[in-house]
Protein backbone atom coordinates (compact mmCIF):
# COMPACT_ATOMS: atom_id res chain seq x y z
CA UNK A 1 0.00 0.00 0.00
CA UNK A 2 1.28 3.36 -0.62
CA UNK A 3 0.10 6.66 0.24
CA UNK A 4 -1.59 8.94 -2.10
CA UNK A 5 -0.04 12.32 -1.03
CA UNK A 6 -0.64 15.12 -3.94
CA UNK A 7 1.62 17.69 -2.06
CA UNK A 8 3.60 18.62 1.19
CA UNK A 9 0.11 18.91 3.11
CA UNK A 10 -0.75 15.70 3.07
CA UNK A 11 2.02 14.47 4.93
CA UNK A 12 2.07 12.89 8.00
CA UNK A 13 3.55 15.31 10.62
CA UNK A 14 5.84 12.11 12.35
CA UNK A 15 7.73 12.35 9.07
CA UNK A 16 7.56 15.73 7.01
CA UNK A 17 10.57 16.44 8.58
CA UNK A 18 12.62 13.91 7.15
CA UNK A 19 10.52 14.95 3.56
CA UNK A 20 11.94 18.25 3.95
CA UNK A 21 15.16 17.35 4.69
CA UNK A 22 15.08 14.65 1.68
CA UNK A 23 14.12 17.61 -1.09
CA UNK A 24 16.47 19.89 0.76
CA UNK A 25 18.74 22.02 -1.53
CA UNK A 26 21.76 20.39 0.36
CA UNK A 27 20.37 16.96 0.36
CA UNK A 28 19.76 17.25 -3.85
CA UNK A 29 23.50 18.34 -4.45
CA UNK A 30 24.40 16.40 -2.33
CA UNK A 31 22.66 13.33 -4.05
CA UNK A 32 23.73 14.93 -7.53
CA UNK A 33 27.62 14.69 -6.92
CA UNK A 34 27.33 11.00 -5.18
CA UNK A 35 25.11 9.54 -8.41
CA UNK A 36 27.04 11.85 -10.78
CA UNK A 37 23.23 13.29 -12.14
CA UNK A 38 23.82 17.15 -11.85
CA UNK A 39 20.91 19.55 -11.35
CA UNK A 40 18.28 16.88 -9.78
CA UNK A 41 14.77 18.15 -8.98
CA UNK A 42 12.44 16.64 -6.43
CA UNK A 43 8.52 16.02 -6.98
CA UNK A 44 6.00 18.86 -5.52
CA UNK A 45 3.28 16.12 -6.81
CA UNK A 46 4.94 13.00 -5.17
CA UNK A 47 3.42 11.09 -8.16
CA UNK A 48 4.00 7.65 -6.86
CA UNK A 49 6.26 8.53 -4.37
CA UNK A 50 5.18 8.68 -0.72
CA UNK A 51 4.84 5.91 2.35
CA UNK A 52 4.66 2.61 1.48
CA UNK A 53 3.55 -0.26 3.64
CA UNK A 54 3.97 -4.22 3.02
CA UNK A 55 2.55 -6.94 4.98
CA UNK A 56 3.27 -10.17 5.04
CA UNK A 57 3.19 -12.25 2.05
CA UNK A 58 3.69 -9.03 0.30
CA UNK A 59 6.51 -8.84 -3.07
CA UNK A 60 6.82 -6.80 -5.64
CA UNK A 61 8.12 -8.22 -8.89
CA UNK A 62 11.34 -7.40 -10.75
CA UNK A 63 10.73 -4.00 -12.89
CA UNK A 64 11.89 -0.98 -14.24
CA UNK A 65 10.55 2.41 -13.46
CA UNK A 66 8.69 5.03 -15.69
CA UNK A 67 10.83 7.05 -16.99
CA UNK A 68 8.81 10.39 -17.16
CA UNK A 69 6.80 13.00 -15.16
CA UNK A 70 3.32 13.90 -17.15
CA UNK A 71 2.74 17.09 -14.63
CA UNK A 72 6.10 18.89 -15.25
CA UNK A 73 7.59 17.11 -18.52
CA UNK A 74 10.67 15.89 -16.52
CA UNK A 75 12.78 12.80 -16.57
CA UNK A 76 13.03 10.59 -13.62
CA UNK A 77 16.28 9.37 -12.57
CA UNK A 78 17.04 8.82 -9.26
CA UNK A 79 15.03 6.67 -6.44
CA UNK A 80 15.41 6.94 -2.95
CA UNK A 81 14.32 4.98 -0.01
CA UNK A 82 14.33 5.65 3.35
CA UNK A 83 13.72 2.56 5.48
CA UNK A 84 10.89 2.76 8.98
CA UNK A 85 11.63 -0.74 10.17
CA UNK A 86 12.59 -0.54 13.92
CA UNK A 87 13.63 -3.73 15.31
CA UNK A 88 13.86 -5.48 11.55
CA UNK A 89 15.14 -8.83 11.94
CA UNK A 90 16.93 -11.27 9.46
CA UNK A 91 14.47 -13.47 8.70
CA UNK A 92 11.86 -11.35 8.36
CA UNK A 93 12.37 -10.93 4.42
CA UNK A 94 11.82 -7.28 2.44
CA UNK A 95 14.98 -6.95 1.37
CA UNK A 96 15.45 -4.38 -1.60
CA UNK A 97 16.73 -6.75 -4.19
CA UNK A 98 18.79 -5.25 -7.79
CA UNK A 99 19.50 -7.17 -10.53
CA UNK A 100 21.46 -7.31 -13.47
CA UNK A 101 20.92 -5.00 -16.78
CA UNK A 102 18.35 -8.00 -18.00
CA UNK A 103 16.64 -8.04 -15.04
CA UNK A 104 17.35 -11.98 -14.89
CA UNK A 105 20.08 -12.46 -11.84
CA UNK A 106 20.24 -11.03 -8.55
CA UNK A 107 23.13 -8.90 -7.87
CA UNK A 108 22.62 -7.36 -4.29
CA UNK A 109 20.05 -7.49 -1.51
CA UNK A 110 19.97 -4.65 0.83
CA UNK A 111 18.07 -5.10 4.40
CA UNK A 112 15.30 -3.02 4.80
CA UNK A 113 17.17 -1.70 8.12
CA UNK A 114 15.69 1.50 10.42
CA UNK A 115 16.69 4.54 8.82
CA UNK A 116 18.96 3.23 6.15
CA UNK A 117 18.56 5.42 3.17
CA UNK A 118 19.73 4.08 0.08
CA UNK A 119 19.35 5.91 -3.67
CA UNK A 120 20.18 4.83 -7.26
CA UNK A 121 20.15 6.02 -11.02
CA UNK A 122 16.81 4.68 -12.50
CA UNK A 123 16.50 3.92 -15.65
CA UNK A 124 15.64 1.38 -18.37
CA UNK A 125 18.28 -0.98 -17.02
CA UNK A 126 18.20 -0.54 -13.44
CA UNK A 127 16.05 -3.48 -12.60
CA UNK A 128 14.57 -3.98 -8.88
CA UNK A 129 12.06 -5.40 -7.03
CA UNK A 130 11.02 -7.43 -3.67
CA UNK A 131 11.10 -10.97 -5.42
CA UNK A 132 10.57 -13.15 -2.08
CA UNK A 133 7.12 -13.15 0.00
CA UNK A 134 7.66 -10.75 3.00
CA UNK A 135 7.46 -13.23 6.39
CA UNK A 136 6.95 -10.10 8.93
CA UNK A 137 5.38 -10.95 12.08
CA UNK A 138 1.99 -10.10 12.62
CA UNK A 139 1.51 -6.50 14.26
CA UNK A 140 4.63 -5.29 11.72
CA UNK A 141 4.80 -4.57 8.22
CA UNK A 142 7.97 -3.38 6.19
CA UNK A 143 7.80 0.29 6.47
CA UNK A 144 9.65 2.91 4.01
CA UNK A 145 9.86 6.55 2.57
CA UNK A 146 10.04 6.51 -1.58
CA UNK A 147 10.91 9.46 -3.20
CA UNK A 148 11.66 10.33 -6.95
CA UNK A 149 14.11 13.04 -8.09
CA UNK A 150 14.10 14.40 -12.07
CA UNK A 151 16.42 16.32 -14.45
CA UNK A 152 15.08 18.40 -17.17
CA UNK A 153 17.62 16.60 -19.35
CA UNK A 154 16.98 13.22 -20.34
CA UNK A 155 18.65 9.78 -19.61
CA UNK A 156 21.52 9.23 -21.37
CA UNK A 157 21.41 7.24 -24.73
CA UNK A 158 23.11 4.45 -23.20
CA UNK A 159 20.96 4.00 -19.82
CA UNK A 160 17.18 4.06 -22.32
CA UNK A 161 15.72 1.28 -23.93
CA UNK A 162 11.91 2.52 -24.97
CA UNK A 163 13.06 6.16 -25.46
CA UNK A 164 8.65 6.88 -25.28
CA UNK A 165 7.05 7.83 -22.25
CA UNK A 166 6.32 4.55 -19.99
CA UNK A 167 5.06 3.36 -17.18
CA UNK A 168 7.20 0.23 -14.79
CA UNK A 169 7.66 -2.33 -17.36
CA UNK A 170 7.08 -5.64 -15.51
CA UNK A 171 9.88 -8.70 -16.16
CA UNK A 172 7.13 -11.23 -15.31
CA UNK A 173 4.56 -9.13 -18.10
CA UNK A 174 7.20 -9.32 -21.19
CA UNK A 175 8.75 -6.71 -20.39
CA UNK A 176 5.55 -4.34 -20.29
CA UNK A 177 3.35 -2.34 -17.84
CA UNK A 178 0.48 -3.61 -16.27
CA UNK A 179 -2.11 -3.81 -19.02
CA UNK A 180 0.15 -5.39 -21.62
CA UNK A 181 1.59 -1.68 -23.20
CA UNK A 182 5.17 -1.27 -23.92
CA UNK A 183 5.20 2.89 -23.89
CA UNK A 184 1.97 5.14 -22.77
CA UNK A 185 0.63 8.15 -23.77
CA UNK A 186 1.13 11.50 -21.35
CA UNK A 187 -0.60 14.57 -20.98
Amino acid sequence: MRSKWTSEFDIPEKIIDAIRIMNSAPFLKALATALEIPKLIPDPYYTGGGLNVTVSGGLLDVHVDGNYHDATGLHRRVNAILYLNPGWQEGWGGEFGLYDNKGEQLIEKIAPLHNRFMAFDTNDFSFHGLPDPLNFPEGHARRSIILYYYTKEPRPYSKIAVDQPHSALWKKKGWTDKIGNKTRDFQ
